[in-house]
């Protein structure tokens, strides 16, 4: 019985792996933010985020990257359609954080009753310790790679 399970189980590696001769299928999350082109962006006032009024999502642009809240996850890409990959909290830039419940398109229900004009209450979110851990009330330094602003985004 061990000996089938064995063959099975390397007949289905075998199977997913498939042959050398092909060429390596690349992973892709579809996030529900499907865009024909690029969004018009707006400023958030006072940071130097922006965000797409016209798209039905939590989706900003900063630092050259395009960021995706959704379902209590963070993505991010480098083009307004990505590819996308789920980032941890903690490398989610300040400034993106310290974004205002207002300027989130579609709020997760709890947000709503929260004050509009002042960021998430990410602790919450993401446990008692995350606040302190991140340095204050909407995070610390994101510890990732550092990434340049750029004037020009589409």
């Amino acid at each position: 019985m061990l000996r089938k399970t064995i063959v099975l189980g390397s007949l289905a590696l075998l199977a997913l792996a498939g042959s050398p001769g092909q060429s390596q299928a690349a992973v892709s999350v579809n996030i529900g933010i499907n865009l024909p082109a690029p969004p018009t962006l707006a400023v958030v006032p006072g940071t130097e985020v922006q965000y797409a009024p016209s798209v039905s999502g939590n989706y900003f642009f900063y630092g050259g990257q395009y960021y995706v809240f959704t379902n209590n996850t963070w993505y991010v890409g480098p083009r307004y359609n990505g590819p996308w990959v789920v980032v941890a909290p903690g490398y989610i830039p300040r400034p993106i954080l310290s974004v205002p419940v207002r300027y989130y398109r579609t709020p997760p229900p709890p947000w709503r009753a929260w004050h509009r004009e002042a960021a998430p209450h990410w602790n919450a979110a993401w446990g008692r310790d995350w606040d302190r851990e991140h340095g204050g009330p909407h995070g610390g330094s994101h510890g990732g790679p550092h990434t340049e602003h750029h004037e020009d985004h589409r």
